[in-house]
């Protein structure tokens, strides 16, 4: 039997992605992207918009997990990026302005990220078509709807808007602009994509 008070569809809004855009005022679609979460018993799906916001790529909110939990996303439609940061450590405490490693990973469609426990990511659409992906990720539970997953932090990208470097078109290409809020970002992997200092 099914839990009734599980809600498996949620939309991403401009509104809530304000908190973590480079251009909190930029104009933007009504809606980013799609999440329709199947919990323990089916795989959950995403879906995002083409396009920009304010010339930053429409990407996913960015969260950390809750406790030891890892997960792999498989990309069906589109391309983009998987950003991935672990953020540094003192007395097992996370550092939300402080990163150990970050790392940028081109994705296409037939690609698939293992979104290693420990890191935050999100995803960024950076092609003229949706990006969509189906990932393993366990939902569960009146208290794990899809708009704010219980085993998913978003305080912490919040308080940082976003992660420590933001994908931006520059010349029709994908372009990574460093987020001013963060203090240090120790280790990088690029990805082989160019980074711009503003």
């Amino acid at each position: 039997m099914s839990d009734m008070s599980f809600e498996p569809f949620a939309p991403r809004l401009h509104e809530k992605m304000k908190e973590v855009l480079m251009n909190k005022d930029a104009s933007g679609p009504a809606v980013h992207y799609y999440m329709i979460r199947g919990g323990s018993e089916k795989r959950n799906i995403t879906v995002l918009e083409t396009g920009t916001v304010g010339g930053e790529y429409i990407k996913t909110y960015g969260h950390y997990h809750v406790g030891d939990l890892d997960e792999t996303y498989w990309f069906i439609e589109g391309e983009g990026f998987v950003l991935q940061q672990r953020l540094v450590e003192e007395a097992g405490v996370p550092q939300p302005d402080r990163v150990e490693e970050f790392k940028a990973i081109r994705v296409t469609k037939g690609t698939s990220v293992y979104m290693q426990s420990g890191y935050g990511h999100l995803i960024v659409n950076t092609g003229s078509v949706w990006l969509v992906t189906v990932d393993d990720s366990p939902v569960q539970g009146s208290n794990d709807s899809a708009s704010m997953p219980g085993h998913a932090d978003y305080e912490m990208v919040k308080s940082m808007r976003g992660f420590a470097y933001y994908v931006v078109e520059k010349n029709g290409t994908p372009t990574l602009v460093p987020n001013k809020l963060y203090k240090e970002v120790r280790k990088t992997d690029f990805g082989g994509i160019a980074v711009a200092e503003n």
